[in-house]
């Protein structure tokens, strides 16, 4: 008998070690490349969620934990996008992906590494227009919106100025290209006028003759859809240069606080937006994040708060790390209805569906996932004012 109840303990025991689980979540972001500078608060929003699930002890069977995996995109490099992923789902085993970051990478990594395997993705900061159609069998989501939508709040916050004549220039991959097309359209559609539409190469030491360009074609303020920390820093830097501009639009790719460390008391009255919003989330992620010890308010850091709760909160609701199961509960625990849930109350999220509720994960960027699974949509608006970087609003 003696022996009988030792074998049951044992097996009680093994059994109990077999449900607990140790999940990946990947975190594919470019750590190098024209937007190194935001990638490690990105990376440290998505820590401060994977933290709190794991502090309420509650994720799953109550004794499963989760850990981040990080590989570098290098932003605009697709056959390191490619390579990254593959190595986050076949070598480290992940069961979802927060990233790609930039649109060009996140679409090749998707089509040619998370969709044959069958793995979810949550952008937090991808924003092409053309991935609103992409085809992703329901793997494939991101928690900040597409392009389409900022050109129309950039046409929005011009015509707010009285501003009716802008020259653009953009970087020439996927995401530049996508804004500046979408961003011409909604302007000249409301009257205002573009000068010139051009392409810039990232990575060139010299941007003179791009400048030169823009300066012969006019306007009252210079577009730059670039990189802070690429060639949209050296369009500014050569049109500063020259006297050729001394007024910016910032689109999202070149807000940070890179931007305002290099070129704050040179740009004063420039202005720009990026994914943001002035909810009761977002100001609880702020606190959290500043005394985790990142920048909150950098570009995307929110969203990539969200992407990762999301995928979290979605296994919780499913019972389950397999892609293909808890795929379908993404939109779910993303809208309403249920219990609205805001950064710090993840443990709460996580008992809620532990006892069959449902909830509406509203999040630092207050999501709200619409149509094939993006996010419908805030920005906050920035201006140069004594050479800080200043919110003037919300929209």
């Amino acid at each position: 008998m003696k022996k009988l109840l030792l074998a049951t303990a044992s097996t009680a025991l093994i059994a109990g070690m077999a449900q607990a689980e140790d999940v990946k979540l990947g975190v594919l972001l470019g750590f190098t490349g024209p937007l190194e500078s935001i990638s490690p608060d990105m990376a440290a929003a998505v820590d401060l969620a994977i933290a709190e699930v794991n502090d309420s002890g509650l994720f799953l069977d109550g004794s499963s934990t989760v850990s981040s995996v990080t590989a570098d995109t290098g932003c605009v490099d697709a056959n390191l996008a490619v390579a990254s992923a593959e190595r986050l789902i076949t070598s480290d085993k992940v069961s979802g992906i927060v990233g790609g970051m930039c649109s060009g990478e996140t679409t090749a990594s998707l089509q040619n590494v998370a969709l044959p395997n069958g793995v979810v993705m949550i952008s937090p900061s991808a924003t092409s227009p053309g991935l609103t159609t992409i085809e992703d069998n329901g793997l494939f989501f991101r928690t900040s919106p597409s392009d389409a939508r900022q050109g129309q709040v950039m046409a929005d916050i011009l015509n707010d100025r009285g501003i009716k004549e802008v020259a653009v220039t953009y970087t020439n991959n996927d995401y530049g290209k996508g804004l500046a097309d979408s961003f011409q359209s909604a302007f000249e559609s409301s009257g205002g006028s573009v000068t010139i539409n051009t392409a810039h190469e990232d990575g060139k030491a010299d941007y003179s003759a791009e400048v030169g360009a823009l300066a012969s074609a006019g306007g009252e303020v210079l577009v730059v859809a670039g990189y802070v920390d690429q060639g949209g820093a050296g369009i500014v830097n050569g049109a500063l240069d020259t006297g050729a501009f001394d007024t910016f639009m910032f689109p999202d790719g070149m807000v940070s606080d890179a931007l305002e460390a290099n070129f704050g008391d040179m740009v004063e009255g420039s202005f720009g937006q990026h994914p943001g919003n002035d909810s009761d989330g977002g100001a609880k992620f702020n606190e959290a994040g500043e005394a985790a010890g990142f920048a909150p308010t950098n570009a995307f850091a929110p969203e990539s708060y969200d992407a990762a709760a999301l995928i979290l909160l979605a296994m919780q609701a499913a019972g389950s790390t397999d892609p293909q199961v808890y795929k379908d509960k993404v939109m779910e625990v993303a809208n309403a209805p249920g219990e609205p849930i805001l950064p710090g109350e993840l443990g709460k999220a996580l008992q809620i569906l532990k006892d069959g509720g449902d909830v509406d994960f509203v999040g630092a960027s207050a999501v709200e996932l619409i149509g094939p699974g993006e996010s419908a949509g805030n920005y906050r608006e920035i201006e140069f004012k004594d050479g800080k970087m200043t919110t003037v609003g919300y929209r």
